[in-house]
């Protein structure tokens, strides 16, 4: 009774600070609004106004709610969606998402959806509104999308909820568990938790959710098709990014943050002390920091070009010694054109990003010493000695160059990266058929309409 009290407590004070939070923030939306293209919609999406079209679409169709929140979770969403259209042909599938990013992503590379919508604001009466519009039959939350309001709502509409893909942070695992009593009573509104890994399983019993409930499937962005790009595409991105089939060698650092763009630089510098004719392709984790990255290159020697501005059509001027990938959604194909991989959150206290990307195109990757987000991926494949970790930024400019000067090495760990990921997949389905069985727990034996 007393932990009930509690948690109710919380649900009171969560709407509080979110209303609070909100109102603080009205004089930057109105400026948003006025300067920023596109907010407008996303604004009213977020409130529950939905377009006509769309809300045609979806009204009362009693469709499968995939949630994803930005450009990661789009990214493990893709093969789930893709997936779930070919198993549940004729169900309509919707697709949600919290960010502008993740919303230019998802309409990029998720074709199966009938309808991408802005996931609400999570205050009762506007998750109340769109759930009453949708009626969905099942609501699919990809990686750990814990939205309060949103899952107390759907539970009372007894709309069936599960997680795939999940996956949580130590760093957010530990923030939870101070308040598990809240965590506890959100969680168990879930039906079933797929997690990524055995340490994410733990974390996520740790912060409340049923042990009972908790299975691990894998990940499902070892299915995903970024590790497909044919010669002819790999071309054409040479060719657009003004290199040529004979560049070498050309160094990626990738998701790259604060901090980690000086050491990529030195580390770059290095190489073209023994490879005149080598190239680097930087893709800033927040693409709104190119600018700063292309001065601290200036600093550096190193003269970069905007890829934003290759494709808006703009003059460029002179040679150049590398691209800054300042768009979205190209990182995990344009990773296929790599000599060498340097993934980025990991050198920064970040705790590391995606290497499944390059690990799919079967690319040497070098990372820091701070990979606590990905420990059991990095385990994996360090294990093969597909990925190295380095502990600073000497060790990181003498590994990269030692690395693209020893051919063989580089071979080795290639066809490490794309045996691990060969080994690995067929997490999608497993996540599936959780699905599936969920749908006959709720709804008696659930027939797909395969006509």
């Amino acid at each position: 009774m007393k932990t009930n009290m509690r948690a109710q407590s919380m649900y009171w004070l969560y709407n509080v600070l979110l209303l609070v939070y909100w109102a603080t923030l009205i004089p930057m939306l109105i400026y948003r609004l006025i300067r920023e293209e596109g907010f407008y919609q996303r604004i009213k999406q977020s409130i529950g106004f939905l377009p006509d079209d769309l809300k045609e679409k979806i009204s009362n169709r009693h469709a499968i709610w995939v949630h994803a929140a930005s450009v990661g979770e789009i990214v493990a969403a893709s093969p789930i969606v893709r997936e779930m259209r070919k198993t549940h042909p004729n169900e309509v599938i919707i697709v949600s998402v919290v960010t502008a990013t993740g919303f230019r992503m998802a309409h990029q590379i998720i074709k199966g959806a009938d309808g991408i919508l802005y996931f609400p604001l999570d205050l009762p009466y506007l998750t109340d509104r769109i759930l009453t519009i949708v009626k969905p039959r099942a609501i699919v939350l990809v990686e750990t999308e814990i939205w309060p309001n949103f899952l107390r709502i759907a539970a009372r509409k007894n709309i069936p909820v599960m997680m795939m893909n999940g996956r949580i942070s130590r760093r957010s695992s530990s923030r939870y568990r101070m308040i598990t009593f809240f965590t506890r009573r959100v969680l168990s509104t879930i039906y079933v938790f797929c997690m990524q890994s055995r340490i994410d399983a733990q974390y996520i019993i740790d912060i409340g959710a049923d042990p009972n409930k908790v299975i691990v499937t894998g990940n499902t962005k070892y299915d995903q098709t970024y590790g497909i790009v044919t010669d002819e595409e790999k071309k054409r991105y040479l060719k657009e990014l003004g290199f040529d089939e004979n560049t070498y060698p050309i160094m990626i650092a990738g998701s790259t943050h604060k901090g980690e763009n000086m050491s990529v630089y030195k580390a770059f510098c290095n190489i073209r002390n023994h490879f005149p004719g080598a190239k680097l392709i930087i893709a800033p984790r927040y693409i709104h920091q190119a600018d700063l990255i292309y001065d601290e290159g200036v600093k550096h020697g190193v003269t970069m070009v905007k890829r934003s501005d290759m494709v808006a059509g703009k003059q460029i001027a002179g040679p150049y010694d590398g691209v800054l990938l300042d768009t979205i959604g190209e990182l995990g194909r344009v990773y296929s054109l790599g000599d060498l991989i340097f993934v980025g959150g990991s050198l920064a206290h970040i705790g590391g990003h995606n290497i499944l990307e390059p690990a799919a195109h079967g690319k040497p990757i070098v990372v820091g010493p701070n990979m606590f987000n990905f420990v059991e991926i990095f385990d994996l494949l360090s294990s093969r000695g597909a990925c190295v970790m380095v502990r600073n930024e000497e060790e990181f400019i003498d590994t990269c160059l030692d690395i693209l000067i020893h051919p063989e090495k580089a071979e080795e760990m290639k066809r490490h990266c794309l045996e691990i990921v060969e080994e690995n997949q067929g997490a999608t389905k497993k996540n599936l058929d959780e699905l599936q069985r969920l749908l006959d727990e709720v709804y008696g034996h659930y027939e797909v309409d395969k006509k």
